[in-house]
């Protein structure tokens, strides 16, 4: 279908739309519009356009009461594809094969199986334009709705158009953000044109003016209004008004036709909505187990309902909504049981336990127990809303109360997992939860905590996972001290002095079983470092973190506890200054989560050692790290981190762009005053103005940042508070402070926390202890990972021998500092030591200009990839982005470069 009444502006963007992706880049957009507004007619006639320029068409539509089964709209729209999946990487085909219940295997990351479709549909397009059409997409089933949504953000180059129609009505769904064309009515003259075909009957004057009016432009109304009125209306009658609105006038039409049908036939559409896979050897078996003739549907497709050929079509989704509001429960409950006895238990047992319990009046405990079957295997697939969903209708239909109520706790955590929190709750509020065991119970409250957490990250929290701790140690032991660990945590996070308070508590708990895990050690080390200082608990720690790295937990466990607490792991590992440590499981952090493709918790990850390679003076890296993360962030709807982009505008010194990001941090109620986000940017701000100069602001920055109960920070910020009060004339502060700092790194004793001693004690010494200190420093922190602060150990030297008088050593030193700082992109400190050279009588070198400050991060990332050795392939899979659009970056970056290949690349010198 090439032809559309009017619609100029929508059949120009949709040629544009297409003529894009034939020229090598890939298109999406959403058409949005309300019922019968013209959004199928659209993607009918974008279909027609696209074959005729020699596309290939593939087509899903999304049906409400498929929402249920996990990935089946993906599976749909793939389902013709699957035959050239076999170059996709084995990771991937795997995620496609679990998710599609095609084979056995671990519950897929969601945004793996994205990242599997994206290659899927690249490896098709490879043969010419592909056109995916998805039609009501705001009934997709959860996961494949969020698959797509992944895959249309992450479309570049892959001559691959993704177009969604989506109801108006829609209030949350994936798809926000992408480009969008909004249908609205017909205009008057459209209307009236396409009306007068509609109407083969004359058509009285004002009739024809009321229809146009009432329908608004609605294409399916002003086709649909007219079989409602009777031929002498149309020729000038009466009627009273009608104040529906046009989509439910419209489904109403729907039902009025289908109630003047045959009981037969009325029961054959009512199988057939009930149905919505279209499989027509299905329909004719539920049919025969009804006793209903196949010329049954003789008046249903003459009414123009319904059409019966390779497959089962309504006229519109409208049509099937209205067919089954208008039937009776008896006569839903005969056809989802007619179904459910024609599906075949071995090859789809999960659509057959569904329509058999929809088949149900009151209780069933066979139909229930089959349901939570059903559940594990949706969960077992990666879908965890399909899962919550069986749950919660298989405790319905349990007659047992506690089994019930085991069930309906499932269902609930199910929610929870699925990202439906709000739902979750209420599932928990209003739902029969009774009677619970004490172990069930224990459960239900650490549920409670864990979505309070999500939600609101309240001060409340800590105290509530506490209290779940306490229950659960005389009967889960293990899981107790894994909330104790979450526990304190949150109060960490959140600030308000409730870490100590949960500390004691865990002190108090249970000793952990053997053999001793790395997240027992973790929560030894924790706890004694808040309720005897952290220099008492750095052996624990540091035990701990190196069973993290060692351990045989640490590459066999990936998704239990190991994998769960590397995160604050690698925190660890900043709170007792080991930079191997910390470098090491930051890195490992990342890695975990590409391999298992791990898009929800990749970002974080990323932003970890994107702090890292701040510290370590790689601002370059650091700066590829937070845009990869941004960009997954984005594409995946997670909420933005900003702590990492802030130390990193900081460490550059760029006052503005670190200054914008604290006031947004601090206007954000969803982080407390006291809490670790904000602390991290006081941190940041007390670097930048450390940098700029601005020692009195930095000191007060500084000062809120070291009250944290999060020991990473103040380990971090007290050398900057040292430094900032030395030079704002406070030294009783900093001799405070340093004596603090001294005893932790004393316990650390690694060269970075050494070094920061040496460099601390020096800035307040004098004379010769003060130089003995700053070599001090300098050597040992030059045999560290910290390039940042041994360039900063230099500058404070080269300063301080200046005032000296010793004008050629300092500008020795302020000549390396300038040169290691101007190098490492730290531009504010930089800028510190060329003031001082230009004090000596020197001008500092400028820097000399490189072909590579043309490259975007994101472009740095993918040369140093390249340069590696790795293929497009690889790469692809690690950044999340199709073969085809790395090398589209890859032509980028020659172009700037001036190269015409990965060989030369790796002789370029990346930042």
């Amino acid at each position: 279908m090439t032809d559309l009444l009017g619609r100029r502006a929508e059949r120009i963007a949709i040629e544009h739309l297409l003529a894009q992706v034939q020229a090598g880049r890939s298109g999406k957009l959403v058409v949005r519009g309300e019922a019968g507004i013209g959004k199928t007619a659209i993607l009918e006639y974008t279909r027609g356009v696209a074959v005729g320029s020699g596309f290939r068409v593939e087509h899903s539509v999304g049906v409400e009461s498929e929402r249920l089964f996990a990935f089946a709209g993906l599976h749909q729209l793939c389902r013709p594809l699957l035959d050239r999946a076999a170059p996709l990487p084995e990771p991937q085909q795997a995620a496609l094969g679990v998710a599609f219940g095609l084979r056995d295997g671990p519950a897929p990351d969601r945004f793996l199986v994205g990242l599997a479709t994206l290659n899927l549909l690249a490896e098709v397009a490879e043969d010419g334009p592909l056109l995916c059409l998805v039609d009501d997409a705001q009934w997709l089933d959860e996961a494949s709705g969020q698959v797509l949504a992944f895959v249309a953000r992450r479309l570049a180059a892959e001559q691959v158009a993704l177009v969604f129609a989506l109801r108006d009505a829609s209030a949350s769904h994936p798809f926000s953000g992408l480009p969008e064309l909004s249908l609205g009515g017909l205009g008057e003259p459209d209307a009236r044109t396409l009306l007068t075909a509609a109407v083969r009957a004359p058509l009285d004057g004002r009739v024809r003016d009321r229809i146009v009016a009432e329908a608004r432009g609605n294409p399916l109304a002003l086709l649909e209004l007219p079989r409602s009125t009777r031929p002498t209306q149309l020729a000038g009658g009466f009627e009273l008004p009608d104040t529906l609105s046009v989509p439910y006038r419209v489904e109403d039409e729907f039902r009025r036709r289908s109630d003047d049908l045959p009981p037969d036939t009325q029961l054959l559409l009512l199988v057939a909505a009930a149905e919505p896979t279209g499989d027509v050897t299905l329909l004719w078996r539920a049919a025969a187990e009804l006793r209903i003739a196949r010329e049954a549907a003789a008046p249903a497709e003459a009414a123009g309902l319904l059409e019966i050929d390779t497959r089962v079509r309504f006229c519109h989704p409208l049509a099937r909504s209205a067919v089954y509001r208008a039937t009776t429960p008896p006569d839903h409950r005969r056809a989802h049981g007619a179904l459910a006895a024609a599906i075949d238990p071995q090859t789809n047992p999960d659509r057959r336990a569904w329509h058999r319990a929809q088949a149900v009046l009151g209780t069933d405990e066979e139909a229930a127990a089959e349901l939570e079957r059903s559940a594990g295997r949706a969960r077992a697939r990666g879908g965890l809303a399909a899962a919550a969903a069986f749950l919660q209708r298989a405790a319905a239909l349990t007659p047992d109360h506690a089994t019930r109520a085991r069930r309906m706790l499932g269902a609930a955590r199910a929610k929870h997992e699925a990202g439906a929190s709000d739902s979750a709750l209420d599932l928990l509020t209003t739902a029969p939860l009774e009677p619970l065991d004490s172990l069930q119970r224990a459960h239900l409250d650490l549920l409670r905590a864990q979505i309070a957490f999500h939600l609101t990250r309240g001060t409340e929290v800590p105290g509530m996972l506490m209290d779940a701790a306490k229950a659960l140690a005389p009967l889960d032991a293990a899981l107790s001290r894994e909330t104790y660990l979450h526990a304190l945590d949150a109060a960490i996070i959140n600030g308000g002095g409730d870490a100590a308070r949960i500390a004691e508590a865990a002190l108090a708990a249970p000793a952990p079983g053997t053999p001793t895990r790395p997240v027992d050690l973790l929560l030894d080390g924790l706890t004694t470092t808040l309720s005897k200082g952290c220099a008492a608990g750095v052996s624990g720690l540091r035990l701990a973190l190196e069973a993290f790295r060692d351990g045989p937990q640490a590459e066999s466990v990936q998704c239990s506890q190991s994998d769960r607490w590397l995160w604050l792991a690698g925190r660890s590992a900043v709170a007792i200054l080991d930079d191997e440590l910390l470098h090491v499981l930051a890195s490992r952090n990342v890695q975990l989560a590409r391999e298992a493709g791990a898009l929800a918790t990749l970002p974080a990850a990323l932003n970890f050692l994107s702090i890292t390679s701040v510290l370590t003076g790689d601002l370059a890296r650091a700066d590829e790290l937070t845009t990869e993360a941004t960009v997954i962030t984005q594409a995946t709807g997670g909420v933005p981190l900003r702590h990492a982009r802030v130390i990193l505008h900081a460490w550059r010194g760029d006052q503005a762009e670190t200054t914008a990001l604290d006031a947004t941090v601090a206007s954000d109620d969803t982080y407390p005053d006291e809490g670790a986000e904000v602390s991290l940017a006081q941190y940041a701000m007390a670097v930048l103005h450390n940098g700029l100069g601005n020692y009195s602001v930095a000191q007060e920055a500084a000062t809120r940042a070291c009250r944290s109960d999060e020991q990473s920070i103040s380990s971090a910020c007290l050398p900057e508070l040292i430094e900032a009060s030395v030079r704002a004339g406070e030294p009783a502060r900093a001799a405070l402070a340093l004596e603090q700092f001294t005893s932790l790194a004393v316990a650390c004793g690694t060269s970075w926390a050494l070094g920061l001693a040496a460099r601390s004690r020096a800035l307040t010494s004098a004379g010769p202890d003060a130089e003995e200190h700053y070599r001090e420093a300098i050597e040992r922190l030059g045999k560290s990972r910290m390039a940042g602060d041994a360039a900063r150990a230099r500058l404070v030297y080269g300063e301080w021998l200046r005032r000296e008088g010793r004008r050629q050593d300092a500008r020795d030193q302020l000549h390396t500092a300038h040169q290691l700082l101007s190098d490492m992109g730290a531009g504010a400190f930089a800028e510190r030591a060329a003031r001082e050279l230009r004090a000596t009588g020197e001008h500092p070198r400028k820097r000399t200009a490189h072909p590579t400050d043309a490259l975007t991060p994101h472009e740095v990332h993918i040369a140093r990839l390249v340069a590696t050795g790795a293929t497009s392939r690889e790469i692809g899979a690690q950044l999340f982005l199709s073969p085809r659009t790395i090398e589209a970056h890859l032509r980028n970056i020659f172009r700037k470069l001036g190269i015409t290949s990965r060989r030369q690349l790796k002789d370029v010198r990346l930042p």
